[in-house]
């Protein structure tokens, strides 16, 4: 692994708590891994990444770039369950890329 690579710094908002994320450039496949990981989540992203189960829902603000797309499942996904807000996401479809920096995730609640 590079050990190189750019940081990208962004917030993860849970339950009103704040929590500053540094992690390095595709550390992760996507941010439901890191979510998963940093913040010790039980029953999030129980697909494992395939965006159909939408239990890694996050509202993200201030996304830049290719990121703000919604591709593949994603948007039947959130459709189907009734979000029409453009900044709700599935976190599995977001990836440890610069379009993150400086960027508020909120976890919420299914």
């Amino acid at each position: 692994m590079n050990t190189n690579l750019p940081f990208i710094e962004f917030t993860v908002i849970d339950n009103e708590q704040h929590y500053p994320i540094k992690a390095k450039y595709g550390s992760y496949p996507n941010l439901m891994f890191l979510l998963k990981e940093q913040l010790s989540l039980d029953s999030f992203g129980e697909c494992g990444g395939v965006g159909r189960c939408a239990t890694c829902v996050v509202k993200a603000a201030g996304i830049k770039g290719n990121s703000a797309i919604k591709e593949r499942n994603e948007p039947a996904t959130l459709r189907k369950l009734g979000y029409k807000e453009e900044t709700v996401r599935l976190s599995c479809q977001l990836y440890i890329t610069k379009d993150l920096e400086g960027s508020a995730i909120t976890l919420l609640e299914l």
